[in-house]
């Protein structure tokens, strides 16, 4: 582990976003709604540069039988399986609104469900919101199509049903194998189950398997964690995600019940990052970037070698400025140079539909200088190096007159150990991995303009 003294954690444990998106999702403007979407759909549906590229489709369910206090997720909790039914109804009324601008059976490459528990879904549900998919769709063989599983809710019966509806990507909800973990974020499920539903997963013949994990959760500790790491180097998934825990209980409601003196500090959670780093890499998994780790075969692992990787508001993607049609209640899409959300409450989400619109209800246009800005920013959470000459050839500009201001930014974090800054390039260093987030917010216009970070979680 690269030596990080307290001093580096007090001066750079700062809150700042996660880059999923840039602009990210914060400044989105109820001036951009409807209209707005819809022309970016028709200007798509007209054969823009755009159009001669495969679609992705994210679809949100937010549907959960009981609550995670750590989730940040816009989700409905309730008991009542009949309530979706209803819903895919109205995400039947969402697909025929955007077939309608953008023309049948555009090609999809990436489908992802997400949530919410998709598989709180019946599987008759789930075969009819696929069938409904792929009537309104062209789905090319041999694309990613995921879904996000909460082991609790499904068995090898249902993994095969899975498999014969086109879903070849698993994603399971791990966060940590430690039992008192699991009690104090209220989501107990034994890892003998977890490694049963991933045997058959394989013997199914799925051809990649996610875990997600979680550091910085009540009750863990290094030591603690290094007992989760061992299960999942033995589980040995084809990808991991391993994300910080963000505590925010002003905005999210559920967190409240997490008490904040039963999570770790910083300094706790760095030496988890460092000992997953370490136990991953020895395990032969190739470190993607802050948050996914894959094995050497793994596509994800493959992008990044050919330098194709891209990041989206699902993490890292293997399909680089990829147009994303976003269905569902507070589901976010990217179409063109824009963003888009739908209405994060589930009677305005249908009550828009029920009127013939769809629920989009902000969302943001994108300048030439967000462009410009999210090239930098991507690169470096990608790829962890910004390479000028390219970014001056692709926006014709000369970069160290553009960036005078970040690059001098920039000298303290070299001094610091975190970057090296050329005449040609910038490069993240080992230890500035574990702060790549606040790199990237060097060259962020927005936030370095206002300084309000309060909405966000903190880097470490």
């Amino acid at each position: 582990m690269p030596a990080i003294t307290p001093e580096l954690l007090t001066r750079f444990d700062v809150a700042g976003p996660r880059y999923t998106s840039y602009p990210t999702a914060d400044r989105f403007v109820e001036a951009f709604g409807e209209a707005q979407y819809v022309s970016a759909l028709q200007q798509r549906g007209a054969g823009s540069v755009q159009a001669s590229k495969p679609l992705s489709l994210y679809v949100h369910l937010p549907f959960c039988e009981s609550l995670c206090y750590y989730c940040a997720c816009n989700k409905i909790i309730t008991k009542h399986h009949d309530r979706t039914g209803p819903y895919l109804r109205y995400l039947s009324r969402e697909v025929d609104l955007h077939v309608q601008h953008l023309g049948s059976q555009q090609v999809v490459s990436q489908l992802h469900l997400g949530g919410g528990t998709p598989t709180f879904l019946s599987d008759g549900e789930l075969g009819e919101l696929m069938a409904m998919l792929q009537r309104n769709f062209s789905f090319v063989p041999g694309g990613e199509y995921s879904i996000e599983i909460d082991p609790r809710t499904i068995d090898a019966t249902r993994l095969g049903t899975l498999k014969r509806l086109g879903f070849n990507r698993l994603s399971f909800g791990v966060q940590d194998f430690d039992p008192l973990v699991q009690k104090a974020v209220h989501r107990v499920q034994p890892a003998e189950q977890v490694f049963a539903l991933v045997a058959a997963a394989r013997q199914i013949g799925f051809d990649s398997i996610n875990v997600d994990l979680i550091y910085g959760l009540p009750q863990q500790t290094p030591e603690s964690f290094d007992r989760t790491l061992a299960q999942v180097v033995e589980l040995r998934p084809d990808r991991i995600a391993l994300y910080g825990y963000a505590h925010l209980p002003e905005r999210f409601k559920p967190q409240r019940r997490i008490n904040a003196v039963d999570l770790p500090q910083a300094g706790g959670k760095v030496a988890m990052l460092a000992r997953s780093l370490a136990a991953f890499e020895q395990a032969g998994y190739v470190y993607i970037g802050m948050d996914h780790f894959a094995l050497p075969e793994d596509a994800l692992a493959v992008a990044k070698r050919q330098g194709r990787l891209h990041r989206n508001f699902q993490g890292y993607s293997t399909q680089p400025d990829a147009d994303l049609i976003a269905l569902g209640v507070s589901a976010i899409g990217k179409v063109g140079a824009t963003y888009s959300q739908n209405a994060k409450d589930l009677i305005e989400y249908q009550d828009r539909l029920d009127h013939g619109q769809l629920p989009v209800v902000r969302g943001l246009a994108v300048s030439r200088d967000d462009l410009l800005r999210r090239a930098v920013i991507m690169s470096l959470m990608c790829q962890g190096r910004v390479q000028f000459e390219a970014v001056e050839l692709s926006h014709l500009i000369d970069f160290k007159r553009y960036f005078a201001g970040e690059l001098q930014r920039l000298a303290a974090m070299q001094d610091d150990g975190l970057v090296t800054v050329t005449d040609s390039s910038i490069e993240v260093s080992a230890m500035g991995w574990f702060f790549v987030r606040g790199v990237a917010m060097v060259f962020d216009k927005y936030l370095q303009a206002d300084r309000t970070r309060a909405r966000f979680s903190k880097i470490l």
